[in-house]
């Protein structure tokens, strides 16, 4: 997010940034659908340590052209204060055309969220991948959960983000396609009946991404400081590669709403019911079980040190609520830019 650096407050300067920061090295700035968001995207990278050095520097690009423009980063779910549905939305042709589509339901999109994308081998993996790790993804959620407040209210909600993503259409789990045929179907009735360009414009919680050869998952809350969002890319990572081989049966998509729904509520104090069990089991009990059956995969691909920051991990939203109730809101962003410049 892009916030006066003195009031705090959003700045619809996205396109302004971008043209300030000119040209980059490696990776990119782009618009979202907010003018006052701007969208650090990496390029391909090999490991979650290229990963860091990549956004280490986006972020550090953005933040230099933001000072000479006298705004700020803010790097959170939702923004503490504003007003989702009052902001200004990027001049872009494909952002108008989805508002004049799903209305009110997009002008509330005030939300940010770590989008990974994962390579896949090939088409069976990558359906293997999508539905062994569906039932993981309301544990993410939970983990993640930074945006408890919203336009200058505690809502009562972890995840303000997750809440609100629901709202839009073709959005949660995506439907049990079983293969690239079924999955092409699905997409295709949309497409010819008019009602979506491309496969882009369903907004579930993980999704095929055949143009780039990948599953993109689209769970986590975005995270404030850096190391988070590394330690979200390497769980993500892994989780993929875990089960990208195979996986017995599809996911419960009833078991996954429940558990959604927990952890947006709960974040890391959520109870959620067991992927594979009759129980419910915490969060914290939940992560550590993930983390030793990852253990194998992470020695593998060298995440096992970015992982290990998930025991008896507290969610953001919880900090950002402890600084709330002490200090108030405008506290709350004060440590959001702090945090997000300081990583």
């Amino acid at each position: 997010m892009l916030v006066d650096a003195e009031t705090l407050e959003l700045v619809p300067a996205s396109s302004d940034l971008i043209d300030e920061a000119g040209a980059l090295e490696r990776g990119s700035l782009k618009l979202e659908l907010f003018a006052s968001v701007v969208e650090l995207t990496t390029d391909p990278c090999d490991s979650v340590a290229q990963v860091a050095e990549e956004l280490r520097s986006l972020r550090s690009a953005a933040q230099a052209a933001a000072g000479r423009l006298g705004i700020s980063l803010a790097a959170a779910g939702t923004h503490p204060t504003a007003l989702p549905a009052g902001q200004e939305i990027a001049d872009d042709p494909r952002y108008r055309v989805f508002v004049d589509y799903a209305g009110i339901s997009a002008r509330r999109q005030g939300v940010n969220g770590l989008h990974v994308h994962v390579e896949m081998p090939d088409e069976v993996a990558c359906f293997a991948a999508l539905e062994g790790v569906l039932p993981w993804l309301p544990l993410v959620l939970a983990l993640s959960a930074n945006s408890p407040y919203l336009a200058g209210e505690e809502t009562g909600l972890a995840s303000n983000r997750a809440e609100i993503l629901a709202q839009l259409p073709r959005s949660g789990a995506p439907p049990v396609f079983g293969s690239i045929d079924g999955w092409e179907r699905f997409v295709g009735r949309f497409v010819a009946a008019g009602l979506a360009d491309d496969y882009t414009r369903f907004w579930w919680d993980v999704r095929p991404h055949p143009r780039f050869g990948t599953l993109e998952v689209r769970m986590p809350d975005q995270p404030t400081a850096l190391d988070n969002s590394l330690a979200f890319v390497a769980l993500l990572q892994t989780l993929c590669a875990h089960f990208a081989g195979s996986v017995d049966g599809v996911a419960d998509r009833g078991v996954y709403q429940q558990n959604r729904w927990a952890a947006l509520r709960f974040g890391s104090e959520a109870e959620l019911l067991h992927p594979t069990e009759d129980r419910a089991v915490a969060v914290a009990e939940l992560a550590a079980e993930l983390l030793e059956r990852l253990a194998p995969t992470s020695a593998e691909l060298g995440t096992a040190a970015y992982l290990s920051s998930f025991e008896n991990r507290q969610a953001e939203g919880a900090r950002q609520l402890e600084v709330g109730h002490e200090n108030g809101l405008q506290a709350v962003s004060a440590d959001i830019v702090a945090r997000t410049l300081g990583s």
